[in-house]
């Protein structure tokens, strides 16, 4: 099965098209996680899994970030091994990675995490030139998403910026990508935020097909309204991803799982007018 058939099953299946962002921060885990007889490993690791059980009826996909499993130590390369295989398959598992190197450098990245972590698709980020993504266009089961229009205020100092002809460096991307999807066996997908749906047009209209990966709809703030208003005319299945505002959304609450679910519910349910046209 290629990555685009999967993705596009998994929306249909699930009958969603929200991504659950993973990321667990020790600082924010339930009082009832927090116990003396368990390593901040274990203590994670019973985390995600609770969440993973009460949003899986929710969401079509997951999202890993490495940094909180690197912050762990090699504890938690270990604890990220263990919450891909608790992972039910159907749900389609991106790791936010972020990576972005030349050479064997990114060829070794791409034998990490798509064959030895096995993900179906990961983050990575352009800046050293499109020839760092090569290693991983090679598997028409796997997908990449390209850091191209990101949702933090920092998009402004590169992202945003005005090249030779009018175009931003967030467009140009996006031309660049939907040119080497032509010769590309792997899916090519962009991360576009939803904090900028004002500027969203003009990155994604040179690259229709794209699946995107969509950050920024719970804590930062993205309006979902203007989102589909966006996205009305793009034909690649999107992933609207909220992390903080699903996992934590019981804070210390004896009833923190129940929260948790009915977060990603009712997200679910606010995102049905973009996730009915893909399914």
């Amino acid at each position: 099965m290629t990555f685009t058939e999967k993705l596009k099953a998994s929306v249909q299946t699930n009958n969603s098209t929200l991504c659950v962002g993973l990321d667990p921060n020790l600082e924010l885990l339930p009082k009832d996680i927090i116990k003396k007889d368990r390593t901040p490993t274990q203590q994670v690791s019973l985390f995600l899994k609770k969440v993973i059980d009460v949003t899986k009826p929710y969401c079509t996909a997951y999202k890993p970030n490495l940094g909180f499993f690197e912050a762990l130590g090699p504890d938690g390369w270990d604890l990220f091994t263990g919450i891909l295989d608790y992972i039910p398959n159907d749900k389609i598992v991106i790791a936010d990675a972020k990576r972005g190197d030349i050479s064997s450098t990114a060829e070794h990245y791409a034998k990490a995490f798509f064959e030895e972590y096995d993900v179906d698709a990961i983050t990575l980020n352009p800046l050293m030139g499109f020839e760092t993504l090569d290693p991983f266009l090679n598997d028409s089961s796997k997908g990449i998403f390209v850091l191209t229009l990101t949702s933090n205020p920092g998009s402004k100092d590169i992202l945003l910026q005005k090249i030779a002809g009018g175009d931003t460096v967030s467009t140009h991307i996006a031309e660049q990508l939907n040119k080497k999807q032509q010769e590309a066996e792997s899916s090519i997908g962009m991360v576009v935020g939803a904090t900028k749906t004002e500027a969203l047009e003009p990155v994604i209209t040179p690259f229709p097909e794209a699946p995107l990966l969509i950050p920024g709809v719970g804590k930062q703030g993205g309006d979902i309204t203007k989102l589909a208003e966006a996205l009305e005319n793009h034909q690649g299945i999107p992933l609207i991803n909220s992390s903080r505002s699903i996992i934590y959304a019981g804070g210390n609450s004896d009833s923190w799982q129940k929260e948790v679910a009915e977060s990603a519910q009712n997200l679910k349910k606010r995102l049905s007018t973009i996730t009915e046209r893909y399914v």
